[in-house]
């Protein structure tokens, strides 16, 4: 007998906590603690659920204070184990069980003193610059008597605008650890000691002011994507059990609620359209420029906008669930997943910043030796140094650009499942092609006919194909059903109608029994001849699948269709080929289709009649022959070759879990232009991310020159890191704009 374990589950909101290296401060606090078993950060809202077991949360949430990350309130239950995010860490969360979430009210708000150890806001941090400056002012002009008074002002500039980071480098020095809290509470305690405590005052308000600047920054580009979830309205007009309409709240209406969308106004709700025609603007699920007409039996999307006509709506995903709101949740869980430049930076910073604490050790006691500095000339340039080296700039570098250009990307309908494939993505040498629903349109379509009697009127020939076609539910049917009718061909009445599946249909349509089927059935029935033959391979050669309307004694048509090349492909498989990528089809397909619609597309290399077997074979071949391949398909049937691929890319995905689950990059708009864009925007990403490390790293090295010369202070110092942090923000934030789609 087996026993279910439960976890006591939390969410608390951490205002202290927004980037990595104060996740990597968590995660290292709570290592020990008894009772963790899950914790999941999403940084862009400061909150942190934790899977604890029962009665082990007041503890964890002691070690959080003792760490110097207070929660100040609870935000209601965790989210599911496989929801963590973050643009710069998230869940990595280990053990299972049935988590019990612990129902919670929202904590008081902070007394005075707890306020005082929580990040500054802009009011605080401002009126601690004032105080900086002021002590900066009495420290050159006052006189010796009101000396006293700078050195207040100056702890109290502390105490507003650094004190939060006072303590968590406190914290992390007692707990042997060196990030950047740690280097900034040895400087400003330094200065103080040796007497500098104007430019201590001033060092902390700088960076609280250079954090609160960064954290808006990284706000925006955090926020580019949950805005989103903005489009989607509230409140809804739901049609009650008597057909009357009132207002309601979107997360309170149930699944199979039909709702009521009046032009102007954006759909809150997923669904199916009941009643009416309208033309949507679908641009913030499918990056669409271009308005989509909907009708009875369509699917529409929350955050869309309805603008032409009144849409009656069947819902069909709660408010949670939506294909919009699973957008952000799909880009969020990218942001948890490490880039290869982000987790080398990582790395880096890692080694980095106990290497100049070492620096900094050596120039304070090397100093007055090897260079004859005084001993306090020396502990100040080890201080100046430890400010420059602040590896913020680096650390902030490739997560804001990764978010942004993962915002960039969702915002044109592809979802790109972690920096990793983003990254990846201008490496690729080859692109292997599904061809049904990927460089075709996945449906049948009458391409040609042709009648084979000389009739004098073709007319009762086209309207008997009509009529037997439109009575039948076989996808080859109804595309020459549809096709006759839209060359204005009117369907006959038939009569005695017969469906036989695997052979054809038959009816009697003005007094004459009439057959619409395949080759192989004709000639079963002795009707073949030398020119059918000739004139069916001429179709077969370039992929078309063609029906014969025949009489008892003789062939009178045939209709040829075919899956059709997407307008924009062509255009796509051009823009692969000037990038360097080469193009293979793999296609399930009767290799002429296969190599008709390659042709017809331009790609360069065409294999068909594959089973998933086979495709995954291709796959391997490409990988080894080319180099990195990405696979491009439904998501379904191509599941094997998807994950086989270095990148998996469903196309046309909107409203199917199973694309979104099988693949690392999903386009929501079937078009494949978006594959060439995804290319040129990786490649973008990877020129930013390597201009942020060397602008980052060359500005600390100017300023490391400049300290050791004597020429840099404190402040100073302050200014180069501030600076070098804000110049890499602002580069990383351009991946938010322009490119071509």
């Amino acid at each position: 007998m087996s026993t279910t374990r439960t976890f006591d589950s939390v969410t608390w909101r951490i205002p202290n906590m927004d980037c990595a290296a104060e996740e990597s401060e968590i995660r290292h606090a709570l290592r020990d603690v008894a009772g963790v078993q899950r914790l999941a950060f999403r940084l862009g809202a400061r909150e942190l659920a934790v899977d604890a077991l029962p009665g082990t949360l007041p503890g964890i949430e002691a070690a959080l204070k003792t760490a110097g990350f207070p929660p100040t309130g609870m935000v209601g239950a965790a989210p599911a184990p496989d929801v963590a995010a973050s643009s710069c860490g998230a869940c990595c969360g280990s053990g299972c069980g049935s988590a019990a979430a612990v129902a919670v009210p929202v904590a008081a708000p902070p007394s005075a003193w707890q306020a005082l150890t929580l990040a500054p806001g802009l009011g605080r941090t401002v009126l601690a610059l004032v105080l900086a400056l002021g002590a900066e002012l009495l420290s050159a002009f006052g006189p010796e008597s009101v000396q006293w008074l700078g050195m207040v002002l100056a702890v109290a500039a502390v105490a507003l605008a650094g004190l939060s980071t006072y303590i968590k480098g406190f914290n992390a020095l007692r707990r042997g650890r060196l990030n950047i809290s740690a280097l900034m509470t040895v400087a400003v305690t330094g200065a103080f000691l040796i007497g500098e405590w104007p430019e201590a005052a001033m060092v902390m308000a700088l960076y609280a002011l250079a954090e609160w600047l960064e954290a808006r920054a990284v706000d925006r580009a955090r926020g580019a994507i949950g805005g989103l979830l903005e489009m989607a309205p509230d409140t809804v007009e739901q049609r009650d059990a008597h057909g009357h309409w009132h207002p309601a709240k979107a997360a309170d209406v149930p699944l199979g609620a039909v709702i009521r969308v009046k032009p102007g106004t954006r759909l809150a709700l997923d669904g199916v359209v009941t009643a009416g025609r309208s033309a949507i603007d679908q641009s913030p699920v499918t990056g669409e420029s271009l308005p989509v007409d909907k009708a009875e039996g369509d699917a529409v999307y929350a955050g869309t906008l309805n603008q032409t006509g009144v849409l009656e709506v069947r819902v069909t995903a709660g408010a949670r669930d939506t294909q919009l709101a699973r957008i952000i949740h799909a880009v969020e869980q990218a942001q948890s997943e490490r880039a290869p430049t982000q987790a080398f930076i990582d790395r880096f910073a890692a080694v980095y910043t106990p290497a100049v604490f070492v620096l900094a050790l050596a120039v304070a006691l090397l100093g007055p030796w090897l260079a004859g500095w005084s001993w306090l000339t020396a502990i100040y340039k080890a201080l100046v140094l430890l400010v420059i080296a602040c590896p913020c700039a680096l650390v902030i570098a490739t997560p804001v650009t990764i978010v942004s250009a993962l915002a960039n990307a969702a915002r044109r309908g592809v979802l790109v499942k972690g920096g990793v494939y983003l990254e990846d993505a201008r490496r690729l040498k080859a692109v292997a092609l599904d061809k049904t629903g990927t460089l075709t349109l996945g449906k049948p379509v009458l391409v040609a006919h042709e009648l084979l009697l000389n009739e004098e009127l073709p007319a009762p020939a086209l309207s008997a194909a009509a009529a037997l076609s439109s009575h039948s539910a076989h996808p080859v049917s109804q595309a020459i059903a549809q096709g006759l009718a839209a060359q204005g061909v009117a369907a006959g009445n038939v009569e005695h109608f017969v469906d036989q599946p695997g052979h054809g249909v038959e009816g009697v349509v003005g007094g004459q029994r009439l057959r619409l089927i395949s080759q192989r059935a004709a000639e079963a029935l002795g009707l073949g001849s030398a020119l059918l033959t000739e004139r069916l391979a001429a179709h077969q050669a370039q992929g078309r699948s063609v029906s014969l309307l025949v009489s008892d004694t003789a062939v009178l048509a045939l209709f040829a269709v075919a899956d059709t090349v997407k307008d924009h492909a062509p255009e796509a498989v051009r823009e692969l080929h000037a990038l360097g990528v080469q193009t293979v089809m793999l296609s399930g397909d009767h290799p002429a289709a296969a190599q008709a619609v390659a042709g017809a597309a331009g790609v360069a290399e065409a294999h068909g009649q594959l089973l998933p077997g086979d495709k995954l074979a291709r796959i391997a071949e490409l990988q080894a022959r080319l180099g990195l391949t990405a696979m491009v398909g439904d998501g379904i049937n191509d599941a094997p070759a998807l994950a086989a691929a270095d990148i998996g890319i469903a196309m046309g995905s909107a409203g199917t879990d199973i694309a979104m689950e099988a693949a690392d990059v999903v386009v929501m708009n079937d078009d494949l232009r978006r594959l060439p864009g995804l290319i040129r925007l990786s490649r973008r990403t990877h020129g930013v991310l390597w201009q942020n490390i060397v602008l980052a790293l060359g500005i600390k090295a100017a300023f490391l020159g400049l300290a050791l010369a004597g020429l840099a202070t404190m402040w100073m110092a302050v200014f180069a890191d501030m600076g070098a942090s804000l110049i890499v923000v602002a580069n990383g934030l351009r991946m938010l704009r322009g490119g071509r789609a």
